[in-house]
């Protein structure tokens, strides 16, 4: 049965005015493909034969095109279709996804397994992401207040679905309270603390966790949405399923953090009831982490679009952005590309050193600026004391690092002023003429904002040690630390390029879906 289709296909190409009197199609006089006669079987000969590397980059000839068009008006052949795929400009006819899983561009250095055809999501999916990335800035900042008001132990247990509902009666408030009342904070610090003074520290720690609730809906119910509607572009699907698992990993290290507050041997006396620094750091992290990644992917979706649509590259920047984009390759804002991801690591560090300074209340020791005692540092005895560490042979004196107050909190002053340094040497380099003349008007001005927050987290920083941790500057000083992380997130996407699939839309009309 196979020969007989195959003969009878022979015989008609014979016959085909495709084959007798027709110029050779331009894919066959490549040199990179063989001039073999199309078997039975549809062996595929590569893309970058059939003229879809020229379609992609934009240099698609319309003389190729003039001579395609005789033949496809006169051609009476089984092999009219293919004919037209070979010759046609048309997206719909010449998308990669005609051919074999394995075929390659070539010219472009793109697999069609990557895409099918080019595509960034539509401007909705940044507007959502930048919003979810808003509302876990909103609970790390909740969540700094209901650390500094100690309400985070309020509520005893975790009940993802019953406990949306507040109590709400006097008989259900009495309940939560007398379950209060049992644990650590309560027997050691808030003894005399009455029902009211109950309930605003609960609702504290409540809109702490409905925020946290929030923000699993907003993730979960759009990105159903988007997939549903095949918006999502690789890489974004699996992207963003990361973000909703570091959602739920945020939630479960939250209850693991406050149960480490709740343990019977805080009942002890001395001992101070508060959550382990390590797990608070570790939940801090997270969020932090949660933020950067939904802010960045959210501006690159809106600047990939704004560049494709316009030709710009970033929502605020002229058209002197594009050559600072072509320019990119430069060594000199190469270098400036990197020196920025080098102070991005540095502001991460110092947030996060931050949580250890919090969680063990080191910021109620030594505050004084810029000495600690006698001199920039406490004495060695004091930074390595033996008391933190729990082997008998002092191997683990390490935990001086996270667990011995005055420790921290040089190690946080330390990683806070050479942060600031690096940011300002930042922000200084970006004056130097071969330099500056590369740069849009947006990367300056961002540059300007990172300087900006830098000195004002400088400033909070050492007003919340000489006043003794106030609760509104404090929050405010950790509020100004995720300011500073996004100033310069941004600035780091101001002078990176659009992405692939953005410079092949921009380049080519057609493979746009309009």
């Amino acid at each position: 049965m196979v020969l007989n289709v195959c003969a009878a296909a022979a015989r008609l190409a014979k016959r085909s005015p495709f084959v007798v009197g027709v110029p050779r199609p331009p894919f066959l006089a490549s040199s990179r493909i063989s001039a073999h006669p199309i078997r039975c079987g549809f062996a595929r000969p590569p893309v970058h034969a059939l003229g879809l590397a020229r379609l992609f980059s934009g240099t698609s000839s319309a003389s190729d095109a003039q001579k395609a068009q005789p033949l496809l008006q006169t051609s009476q052949s089984p092999l009219k279709h293919l004919a037209r795929r070979f010759f046609s400009n048309n997206a719909a006819l010449a998308a990669p996804r005609f051919f074999s899983s394995n075929a390659t561009l070539a010219d472009d250095g793109v697999t069609a397994g990557e895409e099918a055809e080019p595509a960034v999501p539509p401007r909705s999916v940044g507007w959502w992401l930048l919003a979810s990335a808003g509302l876990v800035y909103a609970v790390v900042v909740v969540g700094g207040l209901t650390r500094l008001t100690e309400s985070g132990l309020s509520i005893t247990e975790w009940k993802p679905i019953t406990g949306v509902i507040p109590p709400m009666s006097d008989a259900a408030w009495g309940e939560e309270f007398a379950k209060y009342k049992n644990s650590p904070e309560f027997a050691q610090l808030n003894s005399r603390m009455n029902i009211d003074d109950f309930k605003r520290i609960f609702y504290m720690e409540w809109s702490h966790r409905m925020l946290g609730r929030l923000i699993g809906i907003s993730m979960l119910v759009p990105y159903a949405f988007f997939l549903a509607r095949k918006q999502l572009p690789r890489p974004y699907p699996g992207m963003i399923g990361g973000f909703i698992a570091l959602v739920g990993a945020q939630g479960a290290m939250g209850w693991y953090m406050v149960k480490s507050g709740l343990h019977d041997d805080l009942f002890a006396e001395g001992a101070v009831p508060r959550v382990s620094q390590y797990r608070l750091a570790a939940h801090l992290g997270l969020a932090v982490v949660l933020y950067a990644g939904m802010f960045h992917a959210g501006l690159r979706v809106l600047w990939d679009n704004a560049y494709v649509k316009t030709g710009q590259w970033s929502l605020l920047a002229g058209d002197k952005a594009l050559q600072a984009i072509k320019a990119s390759q430069l060594s000199r804002v190469a270098a400036f590309r990197r020196n920025i991801w080098i102070v991005t690591g540095m502001v991460l560090v110092t947030a996060i050193s931050g949580a250890f300074v919090a969680g063990l209340d080191a910021g109620l020791v030594y505050n004084e600026f810029p000495t600690m005692g006698d001199g920039f540092a406490p004495p060695m005895k004091e930074l390595f004391d033996s008391a933190y560490a729990k082997r008998s042979d002092g191997l683990d004196m390490w935990r001086n690092l996270f667990e011995n107050p005055s420790t921290v909190q040089l190690n946080h002053r330390v990683l806070a002023m050479s942060t600031y340094a690096a940011a300002c040497a930042l922000y200084f380099s970006s004056f130097r003429p071969a330099l500056r003349v590369l740069l849009p008007p947006l990367t300056q001005r961002l540059g300007t904002a990172l300087f900006f927050f830098a000195n004002a987290q400088v400033f909070l920083g050492i007003g919340t040690l000489l006043y003794l941790v106030p609760v509104h500057m404090a929050a405010t000083h950790q509020a100004g630390s995720i300011a500073l992380l996004t100033t310069i997130l941004a600035l780091g996407m101001s002078v990176r390029a659009p992405s692939r699939a953005a410079q092949l839309l921009r380049q080519n009309p057609l493979l746009r879906k309009h």
